[in-house]
């Protein structure tokens, strides 16, 4: 794999994406529809989903691909792959709360190696370089070259006043419970996977997910994190998160910074 390209192209991709997702975002139609499982998808889903596959295939004609918006279509993929969730965040994106996110992933080995997260209405991009540590890209993210780019970092946690973020829109008492077995400074909510990145950038400790998530919601994500130093387990045994499973889904999980003395379950 030719990782600078690809890092180029997944970069150039989600910026495209994320201008079409806002273009959207400014009607007062979104085009919401609900799909077999009940979950929503809107007309920035589909039209990301369209911008980020082309290119994809494009550039990578010979690498696996798997998105959301098509997984209907996938049946059990292989060693590599690359997994595309074109808006993460839907629920966010329908109430405009901005908390929404384009993802692209690499996955080899049932890794995620490399991965792009942009949250375009909030202007945050990050990101994997070629040989697997993340930046924060701080420039006017133009679409034809990276601009100015900070190296981002997992916090030197106090495990007696952690920093703890959690889903903003699926957040329960299995969750509550869970978090409550830390000596816990402070909450914050965040929507879809920037909460990876705001714990490879430092600004959170740990992130449990006591839910139901798929595998294109958690790669890029994990693999910005994994850059920065973090790491994501399994919330029942600690075991490292693995990708590739026949049907996409994820078990529980824990996203954090290896200073947290992790609770068990």
């Amino acid at each position: 794999m030719d990782y600078q390209k690809l890092v180029s192209v997944m970069r150039t991709l989600s910026l495209q994406a994320g201008d079409k997702i806002m273009e959207i975002y400014g009607q007062d139609d979104f085009g919401v529809e609900a799909k077999s499982d009940d979950s929503p998808v809107t007309a920035a889903d589909k039209a990301a989903d369209a911008i980020i596959s082309e290119g994809l295939r494009d550039a990578f004609p010979d690498v696996m691909l798997v998105t959301e918006e098509q997984a209907a279509t996938h049946s059990a993929q292989g060693d590599t792959f690359l997994i595309v969730d074109p808006l993460d965040g839907t629920k966010e994106f329908i109430h405009r709360r901005g908390d929404f996110t384009v993802n692209i992933a690499l996955v080899e080995g049932g890794v995620p190696t490399r991965g792009v997260v942009y949250a375009p209405a909030k202007g945050r991009m990050f990101f994997t370089l070629a040989d697997g540590t993340s930046v924060e890209e701080t420039g006017d993210l133009a679409k034809d070259q990276i601009g100015a780019t900070k190296a981002i970092t997992v916090s030197d946690a106090d495990n007696a006043a952690l920093l703890v973020v959690a889903s903003k829109s699926h957040r329960d008492q299995a969750t509550d419970d869970y978090i409550g077995k830390y000596a816990v400074k402070d909450t914050k909510s965040a929507g879809s996977s920037l909460k990876f990145c705001l714990i490879a950038t430092g600004e959170a400790d740990v992130y449990p997910r006591v839910g139901r998530t798929m595998e294109w919601d958690t790669a890029a994500g994990h693999a910005v994190l994994n850059g920065a130093g973090g790491a994501v387990v399994r919330f029942d045994d600690h075991s490292p998160l693995t990708y590739g499973k026949a049907d996409f889904a994820n078990p529980f999980f824990i996203a954090y910074a290896p200073s947290v003395e992790l609770k068990p379950a």
